[in-house]
């Protein structure tokens, strides 16, 4: 029997192999893994949140780190950057109260916290003052330094935090990164929109909210303001040492002193019966100085006799009070007021010259203590008007001309308009300023008493208001105002808000507003001019 060769007995061998490989292989494989189609998210939707880990994480790395403290003068402070919708600059003087200041436009707020005042630089201060010459000069390096490391440390704590919740959100570190990036481009634009829109006088309008009889000193007074400041630093440098000054209380440094050459008028209206009102009245007129009080009526509710022993504190208040009868103030009211001391009433254009300055009113027309609209109001306070406007222009003519005109309705007081500078109503509740097509400037104030018993019929009680106004000794014109906002029944917030006409704004013309021209008027219907 032949021999079978090697190579194809082998060969055999291998073919006979094959079937049973094969069956082990189909055994043993696993199952090939099966693909589905995953949708993948809008290019907005994933855009937006990037967006918001990076102004997430932005904030966070901001209130972390994002923080310098830094003496400015004989202060300790802590600046910070804080997202903001409105921007601006905001100083905590913890326990006084804050100011902000309008100074930029931009989603960042620069957070100005006056820790505590350093009692040894204090003292140093107390024992030399002639070093208060050089404070402001002191403070304004001191707020360039700060401010140079508080961006450089804002920088660092945007892109860190931006960075970390990015990498802790998408595990990726491309786009951490890129979420740092967009973060620290954030922060330049923010910066660039706040420079663009820097805005170095909004410290010549601050608003002040705290403690009340810290105002005056903060907001300092209306001919300093407009002529000590110049630039940014320097305002907020004067803002920081009259701080200094109210912040130790108890030590030696110099108090502010009002400024003798401005006449101060405290503006109050619609009091309505409201008995915490004459608190109020006498705290400002002690805080601010005011030479005299303006009350534009609607003193009472319901005009009674009952009611005329509410009106006794005003021979109290430490200055003289001027006063024109509003629609819930009845001639009964009227006449008791004429015979309490410290009391002026104004009535039918009849003018007095009190502090420097020359009033004339007229008192309401119309008499309705239960807020009835009757036939004919609107004409009546139209012939009102043009009855004081009459007085007015009687009152120019004989070499007299009246400064401040008051009248309870608005309505009325716009009938003069071009025969006084400045006239002062009331009657809405709520505050308002206007400079009339004929240049005079019409003062609408709030209600001073809350509104009075009204104050309960709302969700949130109406706010007591009050205006101080600041006007020039020489020229006679309103220079600037505080708006005063206490909060209402139950509430103990309290604003006071600076303003400047416009000739004290920075680069504006300083000629004053021109006195209204002479000009004849009908014998018939003009009041012969008072004495002064």
């Amino acid at each position: 029997m032949a021999r079978v060769p090697v190579a194809v007995r082998n060969t055999v061998n291998s073919l006979r192999r094959i079937p049973r490989a094969l069956a082990r292989h189909y055994r043993t494989r696993r199952p090939h893994p099966s693909f589905e189609l995953v949708p993948q998210a809008h290019p907005w939707v994933r855009a937006l949140g990037l967006v918001a880990v990076v102004v997430l994480g932005a904030w966070l790395g901001l209130l972390i780190v994002g923080n310098v403290r830094t003496p400015v003068g004989p202060m300790n402070t802590t600046m910070t950057l804080r997202p903001s919708l409105t921007g601006g600059t905001k100083i905590n003087v913890s326990p006084l109260g804050a100011l902000q200041l309008d100074s930029h436009h931009a989603p960042v707020r620069l957070d100005v916290n006056v820790d505590q005042l350093d009692p040894v630089r204090s003292q140093a201060l107390v024992d030399h003052p002639e070093r208060l010459s050089g404070l402001q000069d002191e403070v304004t390096k001191d707020v360039e330094h700060g401010t140079r490391d508080l961006a450089l440390r804002s920088c660092v704590a945007v892109v860190s935090g931006a960075t970390a919740l990015g990498l802790a959100v998408y595990r990726r570190p491309r786009r951490a990164l890129a979420a740092g990036g967009l973060a620290l481009t954030l922060l330049a634009a923010s910066g660039g929109t706040a420079y663009a829109t820097w805005n170095p006088e909004s410290v010549l309008e601050p608003k002040f909210s705290g403690l009340l009889s810290s105002a005056p000193s903060l907001v300092g007074n209306a001919r300093s303001i407009v002529t000590e400041f110049d630039v940014y630093q320097k305002e907020l440098a004067r803002l920081v040492t009259n701080v200094t000054k109210l912040y130790d209380a108890t030590s030696t440094l110099p108090t502010y002193a009002p400024d003798p050459s401005t006449i101060r008028v405290l503006h109050v209206s619609d009091i309505h019966l409201n008995p915490a009102s004459w608190p109020i009245i006498s705290s400002l007129v002690e805080q601010y100085k005011v030479d005299v009080i303006v009350d534009s009526g609607d003193t009472m509710d319901h005009g009674s006799a009952a009611e005329n022993g509410f009106l006794d504190p005003i021979e109290d208040l430490g200055a003289p009070y001027l006063w024109v009868r509003g629609n819930h103030d009845s001639r009964t009211t009227q006449r008791y007021l004429e015979g309490l001391k410290n009391v002026r009433v104004l009535d039918d254009g009849r003018a007095q010259t009190i502090a420097g300055l020359r009033f004339a009113g007229i008192g309401d027309p119309q008499f309705t203590p239960d807020r009835s609209d009757k036939p004919g109001a609107e004409e009546s306070q139209e012939q009102a008007g043009a009855r004081l406007a009459s007085a007015l222009r009687a009152q120019n003519t004989a070499g007299t001309p009246v400064d401040v005109a008051i009248a309870h309705e608005p309505s009325a007081a716009r009938g003069v308009d071009g025969e006084v500078p400045l006239v002062l109503a009331g009657h809405l509740h709520h505050e308002e300023m206007e400079v009339m097509k004929q240049g005079t400037r019409l003062r609408v104030e709030g209600s001073t008493g809350g509104s009075g018993l009204r104050a309960i019929e709302g969700k949130y009680p109406d706010p007591i208001e009050a205006s101080i106004l600041y006007m020039d000794r020489d020229t006679r014109r309103l220079q600037a105002w505080d708006e005063i906002e206490l909060g209402g029944l139950g509430l103990t917030t309290a604003e006071v808000s600076r303003h400047l006409v416009e000739e004290n704004q920075p680069g504006a013309s300083s000629s004053p507003t021109p006195s209204p021209t002479p000009s004849p008027s009908p014998a018939s219907s003009a009041p012969t001019p008072a004495s002064p």
